[in-house]
């Protein structure tokens, strides 16, 4: 097992772990045992991290959703509660993805995947460390809050008014906090076309913030 924990809190795919266990008559067996005794967990199929339970490894959701489907990044209120700025705690990791729509529902948790276009995808994203070695991407601030404009369904925001009150109201934000956001990215979003109206009463009531 000490190969397996040298992999920290990173998935670990089904052919490593044939690769590490090749001294074994029957590998895949092993594979099955490990995950019987809790010290490997089963995200999907091919799929595995190794138990924190058993081996004091922490776990982090962001890392996790980024290698359960890929190219991926972690957004909308899961990032958002990430920055602390919504006071809710969020029971399942959303990212947005160029792939189709999906849901896992693992022993760690659920993780839910929003299909986007990309060049929409990969407008203001941030790469960030878990445990200072681990690499995760994760929606900016002012990404993650067009996200959550842009795939919350029956959503319209017809005014800079209606903005306020959705996020000041509806997500609890602090609205003073948003005074420094980059509204860069919000016109990057906008450019591509995907809910551009609801968005530029977004880049109007930012910049009116500051």
């Amino acid at each position: 097992m000490l190969e397996i924990n040298s992999f920290g809190p990173v998935p670990i795919k089904h052919e490593m772990l044939l690769n590490m266990l090749s001294d074994y008559s029957a590998p895949n067996n092993k594979i099955i045992s490990l995950v019987s005794s809790g010290e490997l967990i089963r995200l999907k199929r091919g799929l595995y991290v190794a138990s924190p339970g058993k081996n004091g490894i922490l776990l982090s959701p962001e890392l996790i959703a980024n290698h359960l489907l890929g190219p991926s990044y972690v957004s909308m209120e899961s990032a958002l509660a990430h920055y602390g700025m919504i006071p809710e705690r969020v029971f399942s990791t959303i990212s947005l993805t160029t792939k189709r729509a999906k849901q896992f529902d693992t022993p760690l948790g659920n993780f839910t995947y929003i299909q986007t276009i990309a060049p929409y995808l990969w407008i203001g994203l941030v790469q960030e460390l878990f445990n200072q070695k681990y690499a995760f991407l994760i929606a900016s601030p002012e990404k993650a809050l067009c996200d959550k404009m842009v795939y919350t369904r029956q959503l319209n925001l017809n005014s800079q008014k209606a903005v306020a009150s959705y996020l000041g109201e509806d997500l609890r934000i602090d609205i003073e906090s948003l005074s420094g956001l980059n509204t860069d990215i919000i016109l990057q979003c906008i450019e591509t076309g995907i809910k551009a109206i609801q968005l530029t009463h977004l880049y109007k009531f930012l910049k009116n913030l500051r």
